[in-house]
């Protein structure tokens, strides 16, 4: 069965762990009820966010996550479909650390807009790869 898969960029506004953690828990809480899983990676500089699951319920995701103010410069990177999740067991991880992504120097050097699909990609495969050994 294949998933459709989108992953995304925002700048944050109004960063801090309140609204964090507001987000997480109504992320996780809707995305269980219409089979959608993923993985957040976030910093007070970017949020990095992969979706998968149905394709409409993907899509109306992304559409409402647009529409939040919360969610500056949105960017999609990679859309498309693929034959199984990378987050299957999470309505929405979240990686607080935030290692292997770009330094905060890079993101305000553009890293962002510079990203290959393949790169953005490579961050949660890795992310994937940790929570799952």
């Amino acid at each position: 069965m294949s998933v459709y898969r989108v992953v995304y960029t925002s700048r944050p506004f109004g960063f801090d762990s309140g609204t964090l953690n507001g987000i997480l828990v109504h992320a996780q809480r809707a995305n269980a009820s219409v089979g959608i899983t993923g993985a957040l990676i976030c910093r007070e500089d970017v949020y990095l966010q992969l979706l998968e699951g149905p394709e409409e319920e993907v899509k109306k995701t992304i559409a409402r996550i647009k529409r939040d103010d919360r969610h500056l410069e949105f960017t999609t990177h990679v859309e498309k479909t693929v034959s199984e999740r990378s987050f299957g067991r999470w309505a929405m991880l979240h990686d607080p650390a935030a290692t292997w992504i770009w330094s905060r120097d890079a993101v305000r050097n553009g890293a962002i807009e510079h990203a290959t699909a393949a790169e953005v990609d490579g961050f949660f495969q890795k992310l994937s790869d940790v929570n799952t050994a």
